[in-house]
């Protein structure tokens, strides 16, 4: 009975700080599933994919502005890879060593804060924190790869490879900057769990700020607008048309 006491703000605040943003994130992935262009993630699908079409329409002037932006990328997803394996790191270090550390006080911490529970807490956050660390790894090495197919996708039949077209590169780079973001959320999503070590009531708090601060950045206010003005409105696709020799990009 003493443990349940102990433990029952983990039991109800934690599951309720993962579930939050999970069904936020459900609900995201629909909207831009049914309407891309009224979210941020969906314009800027939309927009790699026109800035993808015009440097291989001019490729041959325009590589290294290729290589420069997507290095620009390569360095963010670096960057938080690097930050989430550092605190992999750290949490490896407190869980090997026998320092207090992994004692916290019992007056200072709400919430249970038993061996096992500590071991528990100190595992989900490193498990959260290698898993963006995993996804930043692919990006880096899918947006490796789209560089170098922006780059060869070349015009002459004699260097054209079978099977790689625009929308295949396209692909490919979008499959790159889906594998950061999903990184990036994994790391934001770790964030309040670092918190947890305090007690199941800061994480929580945390959680529903960062879906008011995620929303405020995902969802396009002026979308009405855009469907409005557009032609193709919200449910927008970028499609190539035209040959090699005079390509062109709409959304439809």
């Amino acid at each position: 009975m003493a443990a349940w006491k102990d433990g029952y703000l983990d039991m109800v605040l934690i599951p309720l700080a993962v579930l939050f943003p999970a069904v936020y994130h459900l609900w995201l992935y629909r909207a831009v599933r049914r309407s891309p262009l009224s979210s941020t993630v969906g314009i800027s699908a939309a927009a790699r994919r026109i800035w993808v079409f015009s440097m291989m329409k001019n490729n041959e002037k325009q590589a290294i502005i290729v290589v420069q932006s997507i290095r620009n990328v390569l360095m963010a997803s670096t960057l938080v890879g690097t930050t989430s394996i550092l605190f992999c790191t750290g949490v490896a270090a407190v869980l090997s060593s026998t320092y207090a550390v992994k004692k916290p006080l019992s007056d200072a911490v709400f919430g249970a804060h038993g061996a096992h529970m500590m071991a528990l807490k100190y595992l989900l956050i490193l498990a959260v924190f290698l898993l963006a660390f995993l996804c930043h790894s692919l990006a880096i090495c899918t947006l490796n790869t789209a560089s170098f197919l922006v780059n060869a996708l070349s015009p002459s039949p004699h260097l054209h490879l079978p099977g790689v077209t625009a929308e295949y590169v396209a692909d490919v780079m979008e499959r790159g900057f889906l594998l950061s973001l999903a990184g990036n959320r994994l790391f934001f999503a770790g964030a309040p769990l670092l918190l947890w070590i305090s007690g199941p009531v800061f994480p929580c708090v945390c959680s529903m700020a960062m879906i008011s601060v995620l929303y405020n950045m995902d969802v396009v206010d002026d979308a009405d607008d855009g469907r409005s003005s557009s032609g193709g409105g919200a449910n927008a696709a970028v499609v190539m048309d035209g040959d090699s020799d005079d390509q062109s990009m709409e959304v439809v």
